[in-house]
């Protein structure tokens, strides 16, 4: 298959890049400043293996940044614009990185950080005018616009959870062999789901570039030969907007997107032409069987469910395989072996739920915590703390983090599922469920809503909501309290940060996790 710099080269003219207000780069404009900013980094001292990180927003120089380090034989972090700067500092310090590449708009946080991590000087480099910052413009002047000569393809090194309470770098070698050869290893990648090379495919990003997955399908897309349109942050409204006018074919999205556009009056959802779509990836958290019925229901049968890790993965399921086994995230694709191990390693038959592995295809290890690296491995299994089960035909169906999943009086209970039963509900527009310590049961379940418009001044509301979980749940799983919040807090990607609800009840508590 050919990559993304070879087809530049053959079609130049070919639309490569729409950027969130709506200019266009074509395939040779792009890969002239992909190979012009590899040019300015080596003049800068980057060798084969340097990290280069960036903090940048979802616009053409992340896309450029990309590219370039995926041709020159570097190590790629993308970090949250949403951390402060001792976070940042922590990232640019425990990764290495030898180049930052941020925009003006984060120049408070950039500029702190890169001093905190002592960030080289001729490798701070900024989209704008930046104090202390080489102007990204200025890297890529005068240098050439020909692929560079000794191109090694680079590496992906995403940050994940660690051990000692900082994230940790989910970090693989450099492979020995060029840029171009790998994108044909890695085509898979995109091929599981029915996504072939060429033709008239568009690309929607709709999630930050600094997640792994929303990077990673835009990134193959590239490879494709698939123009990508970027959004600088999701709105419900535009997605259909954008798909509509771009004649968007793939996308990837997480199940808060799909609540957010279910959410959306009927008139507007019938006002855009969404006929175009055909792929429609989703995975990053348990997706409510309701919600993703009713997705069904309006885009047809597009949708695609994986399940996998930055470390690796993993299953998919298609949506007709899906509708006959509601819940599953899948069998193992091609390559890969599911299991379900107990506690002590054991692997337990289908239908008992415990903690799922995925066989390691591509070796990683967490930088800087050979202690988490070991506890996730089992006989070249890993697994990223999910727990789940496996039915008699090897569909995995997930259950909870295993972080996440709630003990009361010994019985576990798995907070996903109750948070599906309340998204059911017309009044909830997002929940949080979670256990808080209690003195008989050990823990017991704590609900946290943020009310949809229209019910907000009702004060019934926490009286029908229990109700309505004890008309569908087990006692032992319906929440023994309802709080009510403004809004929870979530990233632009959707993911939910729990931790913010449950910490401050379990604060001073040996039992916090």
């Amino acid at each position: 298959m050919q990559s993304f710099w070879q087809r530049a080269e053959a079609a130049p003219e070919r639309l490569a890049l729409v950027r969130p207000d709506g200019r266009q780069l074509t395939a040779g404009a792009l890969a002239a400043d992909v190979n012009r900013l590899v040019y300015g980094l080596r003049a800068r001292r980057l060798a084969d293996g340097d990290v280069i990180a960036t903090l940048l927003p979802n616009d053409a120089p992340a896309v450029t940044t990309l590219l370039a380090a995926m041709q020159a034989g570097w190590h790629h972090t993308a970090i949250n614009t949403h951390l402060t700067a001792p976070e940042v500092a922590y990232l640019l310090r425990d990764s290495g990185a030898r180049a930052f590449v941020t925009d003006a708009r984060f120049a408070d946080v950039a500029g702190e950080a890169a001093e905190l991590a002592g960030v080289p000087a001729d490798g701070r480099i900024a989209v704008g005018d930046l104090s202390g910052f080489v102007p990204f413009e200025r890297v890529l002047s005068g240098q050439p616009t020909e692929r560079p000569t000794n191109r090694l393809a680079g590496q992906f090194m995403q940050y994940t959870a660690g051990t000692t309470g900082h994230p940790k770098a989910v970090r693989r070698e450099i492979p020995a062999i060029d840029a171009d050869a790998l994108v044909s290893a890695l085509a898979f990648n995109l091929e599981r789901y029915d996504v072939t090379p060429g033709g008239d495919d568009v690309h929607l990003v709709t999630s930050p570039l600094y997640h792994m997955a929303p990077l990673a399908f835009a990134y193959f897309s590239l490879h494709f030969g698939h123009a990508v349109v970027l959004m600088q942050r999701f709105d419900p409204e535009r997605t259909l907007a954008l798909i509509e006018a771009h004649r968007v074919t793939t996308t990837h999205m997480v199940p808060t997107q799909f609540h957010r556009l279910i959410r959306l009056p009927e008139d507007v959802r019938r006002r855009y032409d969404l006929s175009s779509l055909r792929n429609v990836m989703h995975a990053a958290a348990p997706c409510p069987v309701a919600l993703k019925r009713s997705i069904i229901d309006w885009w047809g049968p597009v949708i695609y469910e994986y399940y996998g890790a930055t470390e690796g993965g993993g299953t998919m399921v298609r949506a007709q395989e899906w509708l006959e086994r509601p819940g599953t995230v899948g069998r193992a694709w091609p390559g890969a072996e599911v299991r379900i191990l107990d506690d002590e390693g054991r692997e337990l038959p289908a239908g008992e739920i415990g903690t799922v592995y995925m066989k390691l295809l591509m070796d990683f290890a967490y930088k800087g915590d050979p202690e988490k690296t070991q506890a996730s491995r089992r006989d070249g299994f890993f697994t990223a703390g999910d727990v789940g089960l496996l039915d008699r035909d090897g569909y995995l169906f997930l259950k909870d983090r295993k972080v996440d999943m709630i003990i009361s009086g010994g019985v576990n209970v798995y907070p996903a599922e109750v948070e599906a039963v309340l998204l059911e509900h017309p009044d909830v527009a997002d929940v949080a469920v979670f256990g808080i310590p209690h003195a008989e049961w050990g823990e017991e379940v704590k609900a946290v809503i943020e009310v949809a418009p229209g019910a907000a001044g009702d004060p019934s509301i926490r009286a029908r909501l229990l109700a309505w979980c004890r008309e569908r749940l087990a006692g032992y799983k319906c929440p023994r309290s309802i709080d009510l919040a403004q809004a929870l807090p979530r990233d632009e990607n959707g993911k939910l940060y729990k931790r913010k609800l449950r910490d401050p009840y379990w604060t001073g508590r040996s039992e916090a996790i």
